[in-house]
């Protein structure tokens, strides 16, 4: 389960574009960041994604992506032409295609490799969408399958883009946009596929287009129950919406390492076995399995450089968001990480941190976070 935010730039400090995800994974599901170079490819050739082979691009841009150490797609990135996305996954009543397929996670990282606007990078993802279908497992450990939404930036505008099987709809944003585990697009969709109202109307959802409520008609409810994601969506709407007018990446780091229930109920690691914070630690049971293994805060100014803050590590609370830029190198995080601890990559190292702090959560936090910084 995972929270991604994006503040416009009529209601950020300096005009701003600002985006910010927490990427909710399985806990020893590491996530990997890396810079791959920008590349021209030779008519014919093909692309192996995470499950499918596709038609490769005669070019595709240079992108930083955190991704699961064993998938080709991607949680989040930004690409050399400013344009930054996150996922979700959303469950609806379309069936999940289990045997093949784009991940959403493929899906993110081709319209990042192929895009060089937010409308262009979405045009690109649900025309791969409509031709290919979105599938295949998504778990680590276990078998996971889900549909997905997305945020879709560049300096200039912002998208949500929410799908159901082949089906979708995107909505521009206007102020400030979060999206969590659920769909959020009902009547007020700028962009859909051809066959999304006529296809809830034959299958019962709906009984014409003027009842037409894409979220109403497509949402499997009890999954998004399930995924808590309400508390959430809640939560970071709230407080992006506070900000508006003065919204820094500091607030959006900020809004990531959040905590809270509501505006004064804290959520400790160890309390609940259904609800999770913003900033997500594994717990009991079944709808506590997910962390946040990875963090991204990005700001886009028209005509200069992204700037980008990472942790590449899990827990926002616990990690520090690093700053990096697309015509730099990342510094060297060791090897790709794995399932399997390994003192030699930076990801497990400061796992050992977070899982400390885990076991005397406000002490040990306590302890250096007014040291941390950003």
């Amino acid at each position: 389960m995972c929270d991604t935010i994006v503040a416009t730039p009529q209601v950020t400090t300096h005009g701003e574009m600002l985006f910010g995800k927490n990427s909710d994974r399985e806990p020893n599901e590491a996530q990997y960041l890396e810079k791959i170079d920008s590349a021209d490819y030779a008519p014919g050739e093909r692309l192996q994604c995470t499950y499918i082979e596709i038609p490769q691009a005669p070019h595709t841009n240079a992108v930083i992506l955190s991704r699961p150490f064993w998938m080709w797609g991607a949680e989040m990135g930004v690409n050399d032409h400013n344009v930054v996305i996150g996922n979700e996954a959303v469950f609806t009543k379309m069936p999940f295609e289990k045997q093949s397929g784009l991940t959403g996670m493929d899906l993110l990282r081709l319209g990042l490799e192929r895009g060089n606007s937010a409308l262009e990078a979405l045009r690109i993802m649900t025309d791969l969408l409509e031709q290919f279908g979105q599938g295949g497992n998504c778990g680590y450990s276990h078998a996971f399958f889900y549909h997905n939404s997305f945020l879709i930036a560049d300096a200039a505008e912002a998208w949500v883009l929410e799908t159901a099987g082949k089906e979708w709809a995107a909505r521009r944003v206007t102020g400030s946009a979060s999206i969590s585990n659920g769909l959020t697009i009902r009547r007020e969709f700028d962009l859909r596929s051809r066959g999304l109202i006529t296809n809830a109307v034959k299958r019962g959802w709906c009984t014409s287009e003027n009842e037409f409520n894409f979220a109403d008609s497509y949402e499997d409810r009890f999954y998004r129950w399930a995924g808590a994601c309400q508390p959430r969506q809640k939560r970071t709407s709230e407080r992006l919406n506070a900000g508006h007018g003065t919204l820094t990446e500091r607030d959006m780091i900020a809004i990531l390492r959040d905590h809270k229930r509501g505006e004064n109920e804290d959520v400790l690691p160890s309390q609940g076995v259904h609800g999770m914070s913003v900033c997500a630690h594994a717990g009991f049971g079944p709808f506590r399995d997910s962390q946040s293994v990875g963090s991204l805060v990005v700001r886009l100014m028209v005509g200069q450089p992204a700037e980008i803050y990472y942790t590449a590590t899990s827990a926002p609370c616990t990690g520090i968001f690093k700053p990096a830029w697309m015509d730099c190198d990342l510094p060297d995080f060791g090897p790709a990480p794995t399932g399997k601890y390994d003192d030699r990559c930076l990801w497990w190292r400061h796992e050992r941190l977070h899982r400390a702090v885990l076991e005397d959560f406000e002490n040990r936090l306590g302890a250096f976070s007014a040291q941390r910084g950003i």
